[in-house]
């Protein structure tokens, strides 16, 4: 009776998972000792599948061990990698599909990893029954086993049911779709509860409770044969066609079981008629199974047991009790009992599991930390601009007004000394040439900038292209996501770093433009002291001014503005130094609440950094907004006292550029530097977003070369031509052979001459009766027709006849490299192929109806059906 269904594996290609995970590992983490942990964890990773993955797994416990820990792994390591822009490629089998004589079987190639988790926990199911149906039911510790291991089959396909087309955004094949893994979870959950029925009737348990357990077993089967009958695409699979009967022979057995023990509970509460009754319908029932089924289950222990029963009952009512005996229609229903149900898949599996990747933490939350650092950077640039600007403002305004400049030149003759100071800072900062070797490097970085960004686009247009050609040449049969989708995320990102460029351009020309306004002031500034002495005009002496109270004032407020300056960088430097790490935070709410409210755990932490900063920025911008006011005040009463004269205009106004050249060069030259830096950064980030673009293209390219395999193999299984009817001539031998031997037709067609190899042997000739061969005389032969000469071959015939072209990938003839444009594409070079238009011819169709043979002749001028280099 102990015949189980088990389920064969999945078989999986080989896949690197060191070189995409290892790139994005070395790009997002700094180099260090945490890099090269994360490093090793990715080389245990790759291990971790071949282990699993790459070689027969023995029916064992510890190969469904590595099973599970491999797939615990997928899932702790699915939140912390961007999957989807890695372009890693998982390939497998259908696991019932045996494939045919002309072809591999069915396989599906996705890049997504929830696609191969899928898989994975297929193929835990399929090892779990494996296991359970190799275990000795006839000890206890076997008969738990086989439960165990039953239960945990059913639970991991039920799981796959309910998440597969979720996990892979598209139709799956068949041994995964959901219909068939709901059969596979009902059949292993059938199995578990029939292993409970032999444990309780090894265990001697009664009567009632076996039958209820067997009832509710043959209740178990009835629903998966049911499954297996009414899913229209399952019965295709061979194996479903064997495991039918066997369901049928189960449900009828696991009912007769039951029928058996609800007897003996009859016969114990002296219901001798209904005893007989339930007994016959049991016989009734294993006959059918051995009648239908003997080759798939042995009935013949149960039989026996029931046909003794029966015939101890029918002996004991027929001289004793002679009990009525009921219609089974009239029999009480057996109750049910179960004692099974699908183990849940609960991320561990495995009791041995370690992550690998438990310091790396997911990428929700590395998106999160990424946010709130921009947001931190905003406060950060809000405040500290905040603080510029007040700068400028002050400046600007003391120039407006020659300050502290026309305090110093009371003499009227001299170079101020706070302009000496300004003049000597340009020159140790490098004067005119180093802002004009600054302008001189942007052109140069913004070119670099937009050449990476344009050759990543040009590679996503070039691939799009090939897609759309393939597309519209195979329709249906190229049934990948298309290309314009798929790039439409790095496409947006492309957008935005041309705005990002376009802005930056503009920048730069605001600062040239200010530049060439007052070079010609900086460049005086950065003379000789002598030489801007004999620039400046000179006026009347104004010394009667000195030390007068109005000079002593608007000293004091100048040096309570340089105060204000000098606390502003200090409050700027604290500012910039603040450094704080949400990863704690945002890792606890992603743990209790399953999501991370970034903004709200940002902005609270936000406040209470940088709360104290902002009060003491606004502080010192309030004090100097004061100061200037008063400054103001004081510079009208002593410009009223000096001396006004034509000569004393022109040399103030002239001070008053000098300073403001000062503080332009200052800015501009802050400004360069930081344009230089953000083209720097900014070429960083381009060359990511290109190796972002490589790799997907690159993975595209594998993808698009492994379909237009299938597509190939796929169109070679064809038939060349359509069915059609075998002369008459050919099907009657004997009479063909009575009338003589035949003359060979001539074709129609010129065969090619082969260039490779020496034809077969022709067979040899009909054999015919020395009678049939003496009635044919040479004059009774057909004569030849010499109207129709055979054709002569064309004298530019190929060398070798035309066949099924093959793909331009690597490794077959028409493949070439093709030249990239520009050093920044890390070796990744894509095959160019050309393909036909309109007009393309296919493979031969039918063999003309003038041609006696019954197979087609190659055409002289074939066009290939994929285009040629």
């Amino acid at each position: 009776m102990a015949t189980f269904i088990s389920v064969p594996l999945k078989k999986s290609s080989e896949v690197d998972l060191v070189k995409p995970l290892s790139k994005f590992i070395t790009s997002a983490y700094p180099a260090g000792e945490e890099q090269l942990e994360y490093l090793r964890a990715v080389d245990e990773l790759n291990k971790l599948r071949k282990n699993a993955l790459g070689r027969p797994l023995d029916k064992h416990e510890s190969s469904l061990e590595i099973l599970l820990r491999y797939y615990d792994q997928l899932c702790t390591v699915e939140p912390k990698f961007p999957f989807p822009e890695l372009c890693l490629t998982f390939t497998w089998k259908d696991a019932f599909d045996k494939g045919s004589l002309f072809g591999g079987s069915v396989k599906l190639a996705l890049a997504s990893l929830g696609y191969e988790k899928t898989c994975v926990l297929f193929n835990i199911g399929a090892l779990a029954s494996q296991i359970a149906s190799e275990q000795n039911l006839d000890n206890d510790e076997g008969l738990k086993g086989a439960a165990k291991f039953y239960q945990l089959a059913s639970g991991a396909f039920a799981h796959i049911k309910d998440t597969v087309l979720s996990a892979l955004n598209r139709e799956p094949t068949m041994d995964i779709s959901p219909e068939t893994v709901g059969t596979l979870s009902q059949i292993m959950l059938s199995q578990a509860q029939e292993v409970f029925v032999l444990k309780a009737t090894a265990d001697k348990m009664k009567d009632a409770i076996i039958a209820k357990l067997a009832n509710q077993a043959a209740d178990f089967y009835g629903d998966a044969f049911k499954q297996c009958q009414y899913k229209e695409n399952l019965p295709k699979y061979f194996y479903f066609q064997e495991v039918l009967p066997v369901l049928a022979a189960k449900h009828c057995m696991m009912q007769a079981t039951a029928e058996l023990h609800q007897s003996a509970l009859a016969n114990q509460k002296k219901r001798f008629g209904e005893e007989i009754a339930r007994l016959q319908h049991a016989t009734e029932l294993v006959k059918t199974v051995a009648s239908r089924y003997d080759e798939y289950v042995n009935v013949k222990s149960l039989s026996d047991k029931i046909s003794r029963a029966l015939t101890a009952a029918k002996k004991d009512n027929d001289f004793i009790y002679h009990d009525r005996v009921p219609e089974v229609k009239d029999l009480e229903h057996i109750g049910k009992a179960t004692l099974v149900k699908a183990t849940p898949v609960q991320v561990p599996l495995s009791q041995k599991f370690t992550d690998l990747f438990e310091k790396m933490v997911p990428m929700e939350v590395q998106q999160s930390l990424s946010i709130a650092n921009s947001r931190r950077g905003d406060m950060v640039s809000r405040l500290v601009g905040s603080l510029r600007e007040a700068t400028n403002l002050c400046n600007g305004v003391l120039a407006s007004l020659n300050l502290p400049a026309a305090l110093e030149d009371l003499s009227g003759d001299s170079v101020p000394q706070s302009i000496l100071e300004k003049s000597r800072a340009l020159v140790q900062q490098g004067g005119l040439n180093s802002i004009e070797q600054l302008i001189k490097e942007l052109p140069e970085l913004l070119q670099r900038n937009r050449e990476i960004l344009d050759e990543s686009l040009k590679m996503l247009d070039d691939e799009e292209a090939t897609d759309n050609d393939l597309r519209a040449k195979f329709s249906q049969r190229w049934n990948r996501t298309p290309s314009g989708d798929l790039y439409k995320p790095l496409r947006a990102e492309g957008v935005s770093f041309r705005n990002v460029l376009d802005k930056a351009v503009q920048a730069d020309q605001v600062v040239r433009e200010r530049y060439n306004s007052h070079c010609e002031m900086i460049a005086l500034l950065c003379k000789p002291e002598n030489e801007l002495c004999s620039a400046i005009p000179s006026a009347n002496p104004a010394k009667t001014l000195q030390g007068s109270e109005v000079v002593n004032i608007l000293k004091a407020q100048l040096a309570q503005l340089d105060e204000i300056k000098q606390d502003r960088e200090v409050l700027e430097g604290e500012i910039k130094s603040v450094t704080f790490d949400m990863t704690a935070k945002f890792l606890t709410a992603l743990a209790q609440d399953g999501a991370i409210n970034e903004e709200a755990l940002s902005s609270s932490e936000l406040d209470t950094r940088y709360g104290a900063y902002t009060q003491r920025v606004q502080q010192n911008l309030r004090a100097q907004e004061d100061l200037l006011a008063q400054v103001q005040t004081s510079h009208q009463e002593f410009a009223a006292l000096k001396q006004s004269n034509a000569e004393a205009n022109s040399r103030e106004e002239m001070l008053k550029k000098l300073a403001s050249a000062h503080d332009s060069y200052i800015e501009i030259s802050s400004n360069l530097k930081e344009g230089t830096r953000f083209y720097n950064d900014l070429t960083e980030i381009l060359l990511k977003f290109q190796n972002k673009c490589s790799d997907i293209v690159f993975a595209r390219k594998t993808e698009r070369d492994e379909l237009l395999k299938e597509l190939q193999q796929s169109i070679a299984r064809e038939p060349s031509a359509p069915s059609f009817s075998v002369p008459a001539y050919q099907s009657n031998t004997s009479a063909s052979a009575a009338a003589g031997p035949i003359p060979t037709p001539r074709t129609v067609f010129p065969v090619q001459p082969q260039a490779k190899g020496q034809p077969p042997a022709r067979p040899p000739p009909p054999n015919f009766t020395p009678q049939a061969a003496s009635s044919s005389t040479p004059s009774e032969a057909p004569p030849p027709n010499l109207s129709n000469p055979p054709p002569m071959a064309p004298p530019t015939a190929p060398t070798q006849a035309q066949g099924p072209p093959y793909p331009t990938y690597q490794g077959y003839p028409g493949y070439y490299q093709m030249p990239m444009g520009y050093p920044y594409t890390y070796g990744y070079n894509m095959p160019f192929m050309h393909y036909q238009g309109q007009g393309q011819a296919g493979y031969p169709s039918g063999p003309p109806s003038q041609h006696p043979y019954p197979y087609p002749q190659q055409p002289p001028q074939q066009q290939p059906f994929y285009p040629q280099q």
